[in-house]
Order: C-alpha cells, then sequence, then structure tokens
C-alpha cells in the first residue's frame, strides 16, 4: 500500500480525553492490575533522577527527594511496582552511594526500587545537555527559532548519550518489559533500544514540551533522525491534541516510508506502529492544597507581605516562572504597564508579585531574557511608583514549596501568559492552593496546553497583544464574585479531580490496553 492510500484525508481522531469538559477519569482499577502484574522489567528513563545525593556541610551525604510533580508522582509508581529508574547521576555524592553495577535503592528509607545512574563527563553534557537540548530542541519546539544556537558536531554526543541509555534498558527489559521514557533529551533513545535489544519491550515516551507545526520542525538540522528516533515507541504522549496532529504531520512529511493513519492517531514505519495520545498533565494538587492551608504558608505569607510593603487590603495578582523566553514575562510586564496607563483607579491598589527562577544563565539567550525582565519591572515601577506603593514586586529568592504555595493562596489573580508552553503547571498549582471561600481569577494564555483543558473557565489573554492583555486584567479586577465563584468552581473541580497520579493512571491504563491488544510479537506479526 502507498502511502498516499491513507493521508489523502487528514481526519484526525476524537480523542476521548478532550471530548468532555473534564478530563478522562480513569479509575485506579486498570492501574492496580498493570501494577500487579509488573515484574521488575517495568522501567522509567529520564534526563533528572528522582533522588541526588550531595555531601553536607557537615561531609555527610545528604539525599535531595522529588521536588516537581512528574517525579514525585513517577516516584510513587516506581515504590509499587519496584522496578528500575535509569537517569543521568549528577549528584556530587552520587557516585559514593552506588554499588558496582552504579545502582542505588530507593527511597533511602525503604528501599523499595533500584535506580540506575549513568554518568557523563562535563564535556559530554555540554555537547548533550546544554547545546542540544536547551539551545537547539526547546528553543525549536517552542517555535523560537531566532534563539536557536548552532550545534556544531555537539548531535554526536546527544546520539552519544541516548545509546548509553538505550543500553542501560536494553540490560533490563525483556519481551514482557514496560518501558517509560521522559522528554526531549532522549528522542533517540527509542530506535536504539530497537537496535540493540536481542527482546521486544515496549515503549511508552512521554513528550513533556510542545511539538511544533511541521513548517517550524522542518528547520531541525536532525529532523529525520529525531522523528526516527521516536518512531520506535510503541505509545508516544503529548499534552494536547494539536501537538499529536502536529507530529503526525511531521512523520508523514520528514520521512517517506511512513504510513500516517490521521483518524486513528498512528503512525506505521518499518513495520511497527506507534500511537500517539494526547494526556494533559495535571499536578499533585491535595499536596499543594494541604501546604497551602498550613501554619507555614500562613507565615511565609504575612512575612512577605511586611518586608515588601504590601498592605492586607491590596490587591495581589502573581506570576511564577522560571526566566525562560517561552514564558512571557516582559509582555506580562508591558500589559500591566498598559493598565496603569488606561485604568488609573488601579494605582495603589493593585500590586503584581513576579516570583522569578533563574535557570540556564549561562546560555546567552538566557542571560539577555533575564536582564530585560529587570529592565520591564524597573520600568513598570519608574512609571508608576508613589512614595507608598509598588506596582511590581520582583523577587528571585529560594522559595519552599509551602511558602510558594502561601503566596499563590493570597493573590486574587494569577497572571500565566506564555508565549508558548506544553502544559504549564503554575496555573494549576495556584487553582490547588486557593481554598475555602478562595475564589481567584486565572488569566491564561492561549499559547498554553493548559488552555485547550481549562480555557472555558479562564480569563484568555493573547501575550503579544498589550492592549487586551490589560483589558483582561481589568475584567478579571472588576468581575462580579457569583462569576468569580462560578469559574472557580469549574477550575477548582477539574483541577483536582485530574491531577498527577490521574495522568499517571490514565497514561498506564492505555500502555495496559494496548499490550493486551498486541501480545509480545504480535504487532510485528501483524504487518
Amino acid at each position: 500500500m502507498q502511502a498516499g492510500d491513507i493521508r489523502g484525508s487528514k481526519s484526525y481522531p476524537r480523542y476521548p480525553v478532550m471530548d468532555e469538559m473534564q478530563l478522562r477519569s480513569t479509575d485506579s482499577a486498570t492501574l492496580d492490575r498493570l501494577l500487579e502484574t509488573a515484574t521488575a522489567d517495568f522501567v522509567v528513563a529520564s534526563n533528572r533522577q528522582p533522588y541526588r545525593h550531595d555531601y553536607g556541610a557537615d561531609g555527610d551525604i545528604d539525599v535531595t527527594r522529588p521536588a516537581g510533580g512528574l517525579t514525585a508522582g513517577l516516584d510513587e509508581v516506581m515504590q509499587r511496582v519496584e522496578g528500575t529508574w535509569i537517569a543521568w547521576g549528577d549528584g556530587e555524592a552520587d557516585r559514593a552511594v552506588v554499588d558496582g553495577e552504579d545502582t542505588v535503592t530507593v527511597p533511602p528509607d525503604s528501599e523499595v526500587y533500584d535506580l540506575q545512574r549513568l554518568w557523563f563527563s562535563e564535556e559530554v553534557i555540554e555537547d548533550y545537555y546544554y547545546r542540544i537540548s536547551n539551545q537547539l530542541l526547546w528553543p525549536l519546539c517552542h517555535a523560537a527559532l531566532a534563539t536557536v544556537e548552532a550545534s556544531g558536531d555537539a548531535w554526536s554526543q546527544y546520539r552519544e548519550v541516548n545509546d548509553e541509555f538505550a543500553a542501560a534498558i536494553a540490560d533490563r527489559a525483556d519481551s514482557d518489559g514496560i518501558v517509560w521514557l521522559q522528554d526531549y533529551h532522549l528522542a533517540l533513545t527509542p530506535r536504539q533500544v530497537r537496535e540493540r535489544a536481542s527482546t521486544d519491550p515496549f515503549l511508552a515516551h512521554s513528550w513533556h514540551i510542545p511539538w511544533p507545526a511541521w513548517d517550524t520542525f522542518r528547520a531541525a538540522p536532525h529532523r529525520r533522525e529525531i522523528v526516527r528516533g521516536l518512531l520506535g515507541n510503541d505509545l508516544l504522549t503529548f499534552h494536547v491534541p494539536r501537538y499529536c496532529a502536529n507530529f503526525l504531520e511531521t512523520a508523514e512529511s520528514a520521512l517517506d516510508e511512513t504510513l500516517v493513519d490521521y483518524a486513528a492517531g498512528q503512525v506505521t514505519y518499518r513495520d511497527r506502529t506507534t500511537t500517539v495520545r494526547p494526556f494533559p498533565m495535571g499536578v499533585p494538587a491535595d499536596r499543594i492544597r494541604a501546604e497551602a492551608t498550613g501554619m507555614e504558608a500562613a507565615g511565609f505569607r504575612e512575612a512577605f507581605k511586611r518586608t515588601h510593603g504590601i498592605d492586607a487590603d491590596t490587591t495581589i495578582a502573581i506570576g511564577v516562572d522560571r526566566l525562560d523566553y517561552s514564558k512571557g514575562i516582559p509582555e506580562r510586564l508591558a500589559a500591566l504597564d498598559t493598565l496603569f496607563e488606561l485604568y488609573p483607579q488601579w494605582r495603589g491598589d493593585v500590586t503584581y508579585v513576579q516570583v522569578g527562577t533563574e535557570t540556564r544563565s549561562w546560555i546567552p539567550a538566557y542571560a539577555r531574557y533575564q536582564k530585560r525582565v529587570e529592565r520591564a519591572v524597573d520600568d513598570v515601577n519608574d512609571h508608576h511608583a508613589t512614595a507608598d506603593w509598588r506596582p511590581v514586586v520582583y523577587t528571585t529568592d529560594m522559595i519552599s514549596n509551602e511558602g510558594l504555595a502561601g503566596l499563590y493562596r493570597a493573590a486574587d489573580l494569577a497572571l500565566v501568559s506564555p508565549i508558548r508552553d506544553g502544559m504549564n503547571l503554575v496555573c494549576q498549582e495556584y487553582i490547588a492552593a486557593q481554598a475555602d471561600d478562595d475564589t481567584g481569577v486565572l488569566l491564561l494564555s492561549d499559547q498554553a496546553g493548559a488552555h485547550d483543558v481549562l480555557g472555558e473557565w479562564v480569563v484568555s489573554i493573547r501575550p503579544y497583544d498589550t492592549t487586551g492583555f490589560a483589558d483582561a486584567i481589568d475584567e478579571a479586577l472588576t468581575m462580579p464574585t457569583a462569576e468569580r465563584e462560578r469559574r472557580f468552581d469549574a477550575l477548582e473541580s477539574t483541577v483536582l479531580d485530574n491531577d498527577i497520579e490521574q495522568w499517571v493512571r490514565d497514561v498506564l491504563a492505555t500502555v495496559t490496553t494496548l499490550t493486551e491488544a498486541d501480545e509480545p510479537g504480535a504487532q510485528d506479526a501483524s504487518h
């Protein structure tokens, strides 16, 4: 059959996850069935490790536990299946605690599953992580082509690191095994596993950043190799359907040998079919809510207000972002500047708190961006500040999870305005942190994947429409109480019902469905 026999009609699948007001709600029965039958051949592979060992000030070895929602969610699964997690060992004491197979049993207090660490030199990390992952793939997938840096010969190191992950996976997983790979750092690994393994494990891969349109992705110098790598998977997941659609078109355009079934959401390449599905990721909502209502959160919130001169009756808007050019912070500050010009009644009554986390400062594009944010903050304050009021409070201080939850709860509005974002968890964290009679209003960019899920109940914004953005902030500030409550109730139920645990359950339920439909070897035999 020629590829054109199916490509003629781009009838995209109606993914169940987006056909209802809430996300799909798979109960835990399917996951429990999978976990009960899983063996030690359940493998997770990611660049970031779930536990890191470092030397403390006293010379003893300290353990840093999972912090991010994704890592914590997968850690819980691994504690139930007792499998293996493969990751880059970047802690200064990581080598001191592993055995002869570079493995340590974690968590430290219960020692349930294996964490296998891979070691890479600084030169390799420079090429694999900084140059390819963060200066090529990240800006490319966020459609920020002007910030893409020439990779030169760094690609060979990216390929080598992916191959080391593949070798470790091939040693761990047999034909009954399930491997779950994470994100853009391991784009080549699935194909390399297929080439290395004498067995045929089920490979699932979750891509946590946007997948751009083909017209953007075609700028990638190694586009064919990347797509071939990802088509080594049995299941490839993105956060929302439009990224799935973009990938299907990329697979069709980048490789002549592909057979794309748009209606089924599947790509067949070299006698293997990859199923492409959307699974919007959530946050650890119950944990965040508990943190937001605790004593530490309340104490931090009040101390923060005193330190920064925020009066008790001030209306607070908040933004929480890594200082990354995809987050749209200067555009947000420009909208606030315009707000105070067009709606002067808000001067002295509204304070915007911007929490920024420095990231990748060694990359010139990020260093320039961080200085641009600082200048934008100064501009707004210079234009509008008074003797007893500052419109923008900007901090890059390290804030605990409890402190951040406290700030979320204190905020009447959240401004989440990325120029492009795979999902965006900040908007969900903000909703989860509201409690009791809180009815915060969420302003959310239509360029965030989360907007596909929450857009009906947010105040939608377009980051580059400065006046429209300012108007949206005024709309949120003047929104009637009944309307705030109606929107918040819908946001709250969606975020709480579809948290990080539900995301894990839904992905693994699909893995179970696909493995039961195609027993090991059945898929290859059918083509």
